[in-house]
């Protein structure tokens, strides 16, 4: 990750991911467990994205948990299933395609595994997202 990449994501991190992710705890209703792997969403040689990265970064990756999660936890009783269930999320960019499969949970771990495109497809993910978490709890 070069000097340009480490900026916007650091600034993104800063400002950004915050409310972000207050709008994540909000809808589960409990503090979720988060690790972004910044160094896979700026992957060297995505220098035309840099500056969309900011804009794109929710749509793709965050809103879709927010649209999830309220869904899920709309009643008490899906709200204790996540809580029980969810122990943590990872969100990455490991995948040289995009998918319907990205979204994955193993052992209390979501992991959200998406390419930078089609930023603007937030409901299919979060519909694909709630799926798969509703087959798990």
């Amino acid at each position: 990750m070069g000097l340009a990449e480490r900026r916007v994501a650091t600034e993104f991190e800063k400002t950004e991911y915050p409310p972000l992710k207050q709008q994540i705890d909000a809808a589960a209703g409990f503090p979720v467990d988060i690790e972004v792997r910044w160094e896979t969403l700026t992957k060297d040689g995505n220098d035309k994205y840099v500056k969309s990265w900011k804009t794109c970064w929710p749509k793709i990756y965050f809103l879709p948990i927010v649209e999830a999660f309220k869904e899920i936890c709309a009643d008490d009783m899906g709200k204790a299933a996540l809580k029980d269930a969810l122990k943590k999320i990872v969100v990455q960019d490991t995948k040289t395609s995009y998918s319907s499969s990205w979204a994955s949970f193993t052992s209390g771990t979501l992991t959200l595994d998406y390419m930078f495109t089609n930023a603007n497809d937030v409901k299919t993910r979060a519909d694909i997202l709630r799926d798969t978490l509703m087959k798990a709890l």
